[in-house]
C-alpha cells in the first residue's frame, strides 16, 4: 500500500518575478465572505502537477506559455493579483492593486521517470519544486496571493506548482482558475466560465469573532514526524465494504477510507481510552446552498463535518463504528443545509475548537479533478498536493484524500513509532475480517 521514493535532484531557479495581469485592471477594495474570512483558512496551500513530454509540443517552452496564460487569466481573476488588508475587527479585504503573483522559472536535471512509475505524494525534493511563502511569520496581509513555479524536466516534460492563499478560493474555485489558465494557454480569448466575485452572498448573521491565541498543545517537532502515502485499491475498498453491516453497504469509498484511517491512527497513538477524539471532514457545500450560487463563483463554500467519540470506543469497536460516524456527519450536514440557506451554517462559532483535543481533519480532493489543467501538453500525470501536512499542534492531524483510477490515496503524517503501529493495524484491517476482530 505504501509508496516510498528517494531521489537526489538538482533544481536551478531563476530570480523570482512579479507577474502582473496582461491588461490594466480596476483598483478597488473587495471584502471577502464570512466563509473566506475564517481563521482555519488563513493559510497557504501547495499544489503540484507533473506533465509528460508531448511530441506535438516539441520546440515550445512550457514556461513561456504558462507565464503568458497566467497573465491573461489574472485580467479576469484580477483580485488574485492584489493584496489582503485587515479591516475593522480583523475582517479581511483584498485591495485589487494589480501588483501580481510571484512566478519562478526553473530547470531540473531529471526526467519524469525518476519520480517513479506511480506518482504518489509525498514527493522527494518538493521544497525545490514548490515555492513557499517567504518569512511571513503567519502574516498573510500585504504579500502576494500566489507563488508559482514552472520547472522544466530533461525529458521534455515539466512540473507546475502553485502555493496559493486559501482565503481567496477553495479547491473548486482554485480548479476553475487553473482551468482558465489552460484554456487561455491553448488559444482561447476568454475563459469558458467567467469568474464571479459576489462574496456578499455568503454573509453570516453571526457576529465576527476575534481570533485569540487560545490554548494549544506543544507541537511535535517536525523532525520527529514521518509521512507516508497509502493506496486503498478498489479491491481493498470492496473487501472492507463486505465487512460492513447491510445499512452501510452503499456508503462511499471516502467514508470507508476515512473511517479506516481514523481508527488505525487512534490505535497507533496509544491514547487513554477516555480521551476525546474528533473527526473533522472538509466538505464542498455548493450543492446545498439555496438559492444556488452563480456559475463561476470561486470563493470558499466549505462546511466542516464534525464527529466526536473517545479513543477507547474507536479502538475497541469494529470498522463499521468509525464509518458510521463519518457517514452520519455528512447526512446531518446535508439535512441541516436543506432547512436553511444561511451562511451561518458554514461559519465556525468557536474557531479555537478546531485545534483543541485529538483532532483528525481530512480534506477530500477526489472530486476536484486537479489533474485536468491542460496548457497544451495534455492533462497532468498527477495533480494534487506535493506532500502531507501537519497543520496544527500536538497530535492534531490533517490529511489529504486523493482520487486515482484504482482507488484512493491517503497521506498520513505521524511520529515514527506511531507510523509503524499504524501500518501494522491498517494491514490487519484489510487482510482480516473486522466484524470478528477488534484489533
Amino acid at each position: 500500500m505504501e509508496s516510498t521514493k528517494r531521489l537526489t535532484l538538482s533544481v536551478t531557479r531563476k530570480t523570482p518575478e512579479l507577474l502582473c495581469p496582461a491588461e490594466s485592471t480596476p483598483h478597488e477594495f473587495k471584502f471577502l465572505s464570512d466563509i473566506d474570512d475564517q481563521i482555519f483558512l488563513r493559510r497557504y496551500v501547495k499544489t503540484i502537477y507533473f506533465y509528460k513530454n508531448n511530441p506535438s509540443m516539441k520546440g515550445k517552452d512550457p514556461v513561456k506559455i504558462i507565464r503568458e496564460a497566467i497573465a491573461k487569466a489574472l485580467v479576469f481573476y484580477y483580485p488574485l493579483a492584489g493584496r489582503l488588508r485587515e479591516h475593522t475587527g480583523r475582517k479581511l479585504v483584498v485591495e485589487c492593486t494589480g501588483q501580481g503573483v510571484v512566478f519562478v522559472e526553473a530547470d531540473a536535471d531529471a526526467t519524469l521517470h525518476y519520480f517513479g512509475d506511480s506518482l504518489y505524494p509525498p514527493f522527494p525534493n518538493s521544497d525545490d519544486l514548490v515555492l513557499d511563502v517567504p518569512n511571513n511569520l503567519g502574516i498573510i496581509v500585504d504579500i502576494p496571493l500566489m507563488f508559482i513555479q514552472v520547472t522544466r524536466l530533461k525529458c521534455g516534460g515539466f512540473i507546475f506548482s502553485n502555493c496559493f492563499n486559501h482565503t481567496m478560493c477553495d479547491g473548486v474555485g482554485f480548479s476553475q482558475f487553473h482551468s482558465a489558465v489552460g484554456e487561455l494557454a491553448r488559444g482561447a480569448t476568454f475563459p469558458s466560465i467567467r469568474p464571479v466575485w459576489d462574496r456578499h452572498l455568503l454573509t453570516s448573521s453571526i457576529p465576527h469573532l476575534e481570533y485569540g491565541a487560545g490554548t494549544r498543545r506543544t507541537p511535535v517537532p517536525t523532525d520527529q514526524m514521518v509521512e507516508r502515502s497509502f493506496l486503498f485499491t478498489s479491491a481493498e475498498i470492496s473487501a472492507l465494504r463486505r465487512s460492513l453491516p447491510p445499512h452501510l453497504q452503499r456508503c462511499s469509498k471516502f467514508d470507508i477510507a476515512a473511517g479506516c484511517t481514523w481508527r488505525c491512527q487512534t490505535i497507533a497513538l496509544s491514547l487513554k481510552p477516555d480521551e476525546e477524539m474528533k473527526f473533522i471532514g472538509v466538505m464542498d457545500n455548493r450543492k446545498n446552498v439555496n438559492p444556488p450560487l452563480p456559475v463561476g463563483y470561486y470563493g470558499n463554500v466549505l462546511k466542516l463535518l464534525v464527529a466526536v467519540t473517545t479513543a477507547g470506543e474507536l479502538s475497541k469497536n469494529p470498522l463499521h463504528y468509525a464509518v458510521e460516524l463519518v457517514r452520519s456527519t455528512k447526512y446531518e450536514a446535508e439535512t441541516a443545509c436543506e432547512l436553511s440557506n444561511s451562511a451561518d451554517l458554514m461559519v465556525i462559532r468557536d474557531p479555537l475548537s478546531l485545534t483543541s483535543g485529538n483532532t483528525y481533519t481530512v480534506s477530500n480532493l477526489t472530486h476536484l479533478g486537479l489533474d485536468q489543467m491542460d496548457v497544451g501538453w495534455g492533462t497532468a500525470a498527477y495533480g494534487g498536493v506535493p506532500r502531507g501536512c501537519n497543520w496544527t499542534s500536538g497530535i492534531t492531524q490533517a490529511a489529504w484524500y486523493l482520487g486515482f483510477m484504482d482507488g484512493i490515496v491517503v497521506l498520513v503524517c505521524l511520529p515514527l513509532e506511531s507510523m509503524k503501529v499504524f501500518e501494522k493495524h491498517l494491514q490487519l484491517m484489510i487482510t482480516t475480517t473486522p466484524i470478528s476482530s477488534s484489533l
